[in-house]
């Protein structure tokens, strides 16, 4: 039998799970199958490509629990489509004429890898079953066990993606004291934007805990920091549809009534719209290598400012975006035992020689299992109807309707 060595490698966006997830990787192996050579490439298929990689010394393995501590991804992440020669020539990761996926495939080989795990997305994932097809289909046997890391909890068939729990409660962190902005001016429109390209999930989940965290404030009674200012007004996700101007007209009510109004906007909402108006005008919308607009680029929060800020008659508005600090954050106590969970899994299957992405399958009623490459997409829709965002809605006295 060939003798197995491990690689791993973090791609795509930033989550409060990468740090961990490497590290538990790292600490499962040294604990069940410690003769096994460890590698890390670096900046995900970039590495790969590059062959740039770091060998897990046994100092490392030993001070493996300290990632547990840390956000970011000790390993560096990129954004790199295997299938997408052109984009990988044109940033000089192969040469023209090469096949990604055979350069990539080759330096497995050559690099004697017989286990890879990615952390990753949908894409991430996505792209590690192309690389483990063509391999297989060129005779070299490789096990490929994803991890699965969005903040968006969008990834089909998974119940809970890693790092949305910490992302949702750091954005309500970071907004408990955005919302004092406040009282910096009369007539105030705060807009909350929360990542979230095709899912409105970490938005509602963020708010959810925005709710929850400012439910145990005690105010001095009689002055302005009161529960109508630590409230939120308004909640626009993809999946829902809503009229401007009645929601316009709602708003300027509960602004002429508490002389503030507090807006949480998913990055994705009215994208489509938004991107469509854009190019009507001549404009050309920046695209990554998958092929999905460049949504830093975008502005939806800037895009709702504009649209609701004379409608309110605001003397001062304000687009403030929790995305990069609550996916920087290292993971809390709910995604720790998780990650744990997933990680576990992922080392015994890969040890099984069984390929796949570890999730709870919505698919088999919730079970943690390691889910066939074939049945992970991304863009999975928020379900309005889940009964705690209807408890959100209801708090915050909004109607709703699916788009």
């Amino acid at each position: 039998m060939a003798k197995q060595k491990v690689a791993m490698l973090t791609a795509g966006g930033l989550a409060p799970c990468l740090s961990s997830a490497v590290g538990g990787l790292i600490e499962r192996y040294s604990d069940v199958a410690p003769e096994l050579e460890i590698v890390a490439y670096k900046s995900g298929y970039q590495g790969v490509l590059l062959g740039d990689s770091i060998e897990i010394s046994r100092a490392m393995r030993e001070k493996a629990p300290l990632l547990h501590r840390y956000g970011g991804s000790p390993i560096g992440n990129s954004r790199v489509k295997l299938t997408n020669a052109a984009d990988c020539v044109k940033r000089g990761l192969v040469k023209e004429g090469e096949n990604p996926l055979r350069v990539a495939a080759e330096r497995l080989a050559n690099d004697g890898i017989t286990i890879l795990h990615t952390i990753g997305g949908d894409d991430t994932n996505t792209t590690a079953a192309d690389l483990a097809a063509y391999l297989a289909a060129n005779g070299y046997d490789l096990t490929v066990v994803g991890l699965p890391k969005t903040v968006d909890n969008d990834v089909v068939p998974i119940r809970q993606s890693l790092g949305a729990w910490t992302a949702a409660e750091v954005g309500a962190h970071f907004f408990d004291n955005v919302g004092n902005e406040q009282t910096a001016a009369p007539r105030t429109l705060v807009i909350h934007e929360v990542m979230g390209r095709h899912c409105g999930w970490l938005t509602a989940a963020t708010a959810r805990a925005y709710l929850q965290r400012t439910s145990r404030n005690q105010y001095v009674d009689g002055l302005m920091m009161d529960a109508h200012l630590k409230s939120i007004d308004a909640v626009y996700l993809p999946e829902m549809a809503f009229d401007l101007d009645a929601e316009a007209a709602r708003l300027k009510e509960s602004m002429d009534r508490n002389g503030h109004a507090t807006v949480f906007v998913s990055e994705g909402a009215c994208l489509d719209a938004i991107v469509a108006e854009r190019e009507a005008a001549g404009e050309t919308v920046k695209r990554d290598a998958f092929g999905h607009v460049k949504i830093d680029t975008i502005n939806v929060g800037a895009w709702f400012q504009k649209q609701f800020a004379n409608l309110l008659d605001a003397e001062r508005s304000l687009v403030q975006k929790s995305g990069y600090f609550a996916r920087s954050a290292p993971a809390n106590g709910d995604d720790l035992r998780l990650i744990q969970s997933m990680v576990d899994l992922a080392v015994e299957s890969a040890l099984n020689k069984v390929s796949g992405v570890t999730g709870h399958d919505e698919g088999q009623n919730g079970k943690l299992r390691t889910i066939e490459f074939p049945r992970i997409k991304g863009g999975k829709a928020f379900d309005l109807s889940t009964a705690w965002f209807a408890e959100v809605m209801d708090n915050i006295g909004q109607k709703y309707k699916e788009a």
